[in-house]
Order: structure tokens, then C-alpha cells, then sequence
């Protein structure tokens, strides 16, 4: 439980996509409960927000269970977006930092990076922030332990074994190995997020500042 009115399911095991998908299951099936008011999907797990305190959160956490053990893996037909980057230079200050991380050079981090394509697993962190199941094993690189203070919005990061694209200006872990001119959520559209889960991105480079 988290406080009185939400719970929080993790899901075991690695990330994966199969396991992202069976999430997304998860999310459509508690979404035919009549007591859950809001689901929150997030990378490996869901929170349910509750219209009132659950009685017998016991009797709750078992339904989750038994979902997750026979629901099938659902299936997302996003769209596909195509996003030049700007790879290296001052806004891709961590370029290096993950080719020396990787052992391969920063042209063969930013080849083996716009080689994949991403799926939008999850909408958090910030608004309009997609995490991205699909970066290659080869060039993940741990958060860094300083952050920087100030990564503007539309850099494209790695963090970890995930990638993805700063959605506001300000304080952020993540590598920075390029930029996108792209504006990933504005309050004054519908929806204001322009990624949603099962989305599929691949990037392509614009330029090259090694």
C-alpha cells in the first residue's frame, strides 16, 4: 500500500518488454474494477489509486497476483516516430562518458544507438517523459553519480538500460549524448503528452560533433 488509497504492484523478473506488455494487461483488466478510480503504469509495475480505502488490501494484492500469473501479454499498436538528433557536442556533453564506459567509440555508441527502434514502456519521471524499452546492451551506461542541473529539454539521454528524451529543462542523472528539436508535452494541446504507451521511436542523426 501507498498510504491509504493507492497500492503499488511490482512486477518480478527483469525489464522487459514481454514483461512491459503484461503490465499493460495488468492496467486494462484492474481497470474494470469498480473501486479503482486511477491506474498508473509504470516501468515493471502499476499503482491503483482507490475510490475509497480497500477494506482487505490482502484480498486486493491476491487478485493482482492471480491476474498477473494468467493474463496474456497485450499487444500495443503505437505510432511511429521518427527523430533526428544532434549527437555529440554541448548538449551531448556524456558522449564520452559512454563510449568509455562501453569500450567502443563515441561514432560506433551513436551507430549502435540510432541502429535500434524504442517503445514507449512508461509516462513518468516528468510530464511527457517516455521511458524507452530497446537501447542496446553494448551502450548502457549507469546514471550519472553528479546529475546535471540544468539539461534542457529534448536532450537525448541514456540512463542505465533505458533511453529516452528530457522532456522539461533542469536536474536530470541521465548521459547526455545529443539533442531533439522536439517539444514532448505542452499543456495547451489534447492530450498534452505527444508520446503514449506502445509508441515506437527511432532516431536518426541530423548532425555529428564528435
Amino acid at each position: 500500500m501507498i498510504g491509504t488509497r493507492a497500492m503499488l504492484f511490482e512486477a518480478p523478473g527483469d525489464f522487459t518488454l514481454a514483461q512491459q506488455r503484461r503490465i499493460w494487461a495488468l492496467m486494462d483488466e484492474a481497470g474494470s474494477r469498480a473501486d479503482v478510480a486511477e491506474l498508473i503504469p509504470g516501468v515493471t509495475n502499476l499503482m491503483l489509486v482507490f475510490r475509497a480505502p480497500p477494506e482487505r488490501p490482502r484480498i486486493v494484492a491476491d487478485w493482482l497476483r492471480d491476474a498477473w500469473d494468467r493474463l496474456p501479454e497485450r499487444h500495443i499498436a503505437g505510432r511511429l516516430f521518427e527523430i533526428g538528433v544532434r549527437y555529440g557536442g554541448a548538449l551531448g556533453e556524456d558522449l564520452a562518458r559512454v563510449a568509455a564506459h562501453s569500450g567502443l567509440s563515441p561514432a560506433e555508441v551513436i551507430s549502435i544507438h540510432h541502429a535500434g527502434e524504442y517503445t514507449v514502456c512508461a509516462l513518468g519521471s516528468a510530464p511527457g517523459f517516455g521511458y524507452l524499452h530497446g537501447l542496446d546492451p553494448r551502450i548502457a551506461t549507469p546514471r550519472k553519480a553528479v546529475p546535471s542541473l540544468k539539461m534542457q529539454a529534448g536532450t537525448v539521454t541514456i540512463g542505465g538500460m533505458q533511453a529516452g528524451i528530457s522532456a522539461l529543462t533542469g536536474p536530470n542523472g541521465w548521459n547526455a549524448i545529443g539533442f531533439a528539436d522536439i517539444t514532448l508535452f505542452d499543456p495547451q494541446t489534447v492530450p498534452a503528452a505527444l508520446f503514449a504507451i506502445g509508441d515506437r521511436i527511432r532516431f536518426h542523426p541530423e548532425s555529428i560533433v564528435l
